[in-house]
């Protein structure tokens, strides 16, 4: 398997390439849902920021022992979370990027590998209050990268997908997350080609 770091460090990256390929023009326009593509640059580039964040907050148990199990964890968690929260968390973290987005996302992808380099794997405490191993953090905010990755390219109308190793790495989780949830069965017969996937259908 390779390193978790190693393939969020590729996602961060391909996520900064990405951004700079933005035209000028294009910030102000839709997104993702309610957010603009700078909200939603703003709101993926919080992968960064609370990997730097965390680092910062060790925890002193492991409540979450996979990025599967972190993300069926928030799945229950985000019930009870306003989601008017979540975008405005976007919004700001899409105007903190000041006048030069695609710097300030560089600066961001240099300053998060920075502090990575020789933290070996400790247990942080991440949203609500759960302890998780670092390098079971990580994936999780390389599939974040990843999927942001692919809405801000379909917002832009830029021809760009995540590296292999990313792609690898989110695709596999996605699958877990499925079974996590209980969607084994239905996700694996879409994936060959035995039936269809019902409407509106996510892991996430």
């Amino acid at each position: 398997m390779t390193d978790p770091r190693t393939v969020f460090a590729s996602a961060a990256h391909a996520f900064a390439a990405l951004v700079r390929q933005i035209p000028d023009d294009r910030w102000d326009e839709a997104g993702l849902g309610e957010w603009t593509v700078r909200d939603l640059v703003g709101h993926t580039s919080r992968s960064l920021i609370t990997v730097s964040t965390y680092l910062r907050t060790p925890a002193e148990r492991e409540d979450t022992g996979s990025p599967a199990a972190y993300y069926v964890w928030v799945h229950d968690f985000s019930a009870s979370v306003d989601a008017s929260s979540i975008v405005e968390r976007g919004r700001r973290a899409g105007q903190d990027l000041g006048a030069d987005p695609a710097g300030a996302v560089d600066s961001l992808v240099a300053r998060t590998l920075t502090d990575l380099d020789g933290v070996g794997d400790p247990l942080i405490e991440v949203i609500g209050g759960q302890g998780i191993r670092l390098s079971s953090y990580l994936p999780t905010r390389t599939f974040e990268l990843a999927v942001h990755g692919l809405d801000i390219a379909r917002a832009v109308g830029i021809g760009d997908i995540p590296p292999a190793d990313v792609l690898t790495e989110a695709a596999a989780l996605a699958a877990q997350i499925g079974v996590a949830l209980g969607h084994g069965p239905a996700l694996l017969l879409a994936m060959t080609g035995r039936a269809d996937l019902p409407g509106g259908f996510s892991v996430v």
